[in-house]
């Protein structure tokens, strides 16, 4: 791989939380954030403040992942403005917490269509670049809830699952292309997340206690990019947990009822 300084990493949903947090450090390392939202002014103020920390000045582009058609236009533009991507980070997405039978179509449809659709668009976008260069890597933020699922998250935990399928089938497809494909399986992480995904606030206060720290998590992810793996789950203890599951789902389905109920 480049050294940090010539790297060009491109992060969706980088306008706050995780996605800024990665980008500010990709600038601290010496790399050239490209960063992608749908919130053009606040990519802006976030750019700017990444300029003042550290000197440099990342590339900012307004991007629904969702609009098909948008993703390819702004990312045929990164290739003619900016040069080879060398890292893709597919970090936008969202959650929306509700018993199914409560829950609106349109919701999922929405999660789906960014948490989803979002990731395959951008991913198949650079995939033929990444492919003539023979080298790149795609780092997809996942979740725990694509590994196990829990009640009032059904729709949020079908994307979840839907990325990490994609994930690995991709990987085989690109087995010596020199493209590496890495998922990122976080816990709860505290960022706005939850002021869209449970508007109550009753998750957020349950699971207080057990969140991640987003510079802890962007600083795991980034590390990926020098030393790649292909699952990096957070917490370790978390991951323990949804290995157990796999093992003996009906068994931790009723052990750890009520922390799967949390929400």
């Amino acid at each position: 791989m480049k050294p940090w300084n010539e790297r060009v990493v491109v992060i969706t949903g980088a306008s706050g939380g995780l996605g800024l947090e990665m980008a500010r450090q990709v600038a601290e390392y010496g790399g050239m954030p490209v960063m992608l939202a749908r919130s053009y002014g606040r990519l802006l103020r976030a750019a700017s403040e990444i300029k003042e920390q550290s000197g440099i000045a990342p590339y900012v582009y307004e991007l629904d992942v969702s609009n098909e058609a948008a993703v390819k236009e702004t990312f045929h533009s990164i290739y003619a403005s900016v040069g080879a991507v060398d890292v893709l980070i597919n970090n936008a997405g969202f959650g929306k917490f509700d018993l199914f039978e409560n829950a609106r179509m349109s919701d999922i449809k929405e999660m789906f269509e960014v948490n989803v659709y979002g990731l395959v668009a951008c991913t198949q976008a650079v995939l033929p670049y990444m492919k003539e260069a023979r080298s790149g890597h795609i780092i997809h933020i996942a979740s725990q809830a694509g590994k196990i699922s829990t009640p009032k998250s059904s729709g949020y935990a079908a994307t979840k699952h839907a990325v990490l399928a994609f994930a690995n089938s991709l990987r085989m497809e690109l087995e010596g292309t020199g493209i590496r494909i890495s998922a990122v399986n976080p816990g709860p992480v505290k960022t706005d997340f939850f002021s869209r995904a449970d508007e109550t606030g009753e998750y957020e206060k349950n699971v207080e206690k057990y969140m991640l720290d987003a510079k802890t998590v962007a600083g795991k992810t980034l590390k990926l990019i020098d030393k790649p793996k292909r699952e990096l789950n957070l917490p370790r203890w978390m991951d323990v947990g949804t290995r157990v599951y796999q093992v003996f789902p009906a068994l931790m389905e009723k052990a750890a009822a009520s922390q799967f109920r949390k929400k």
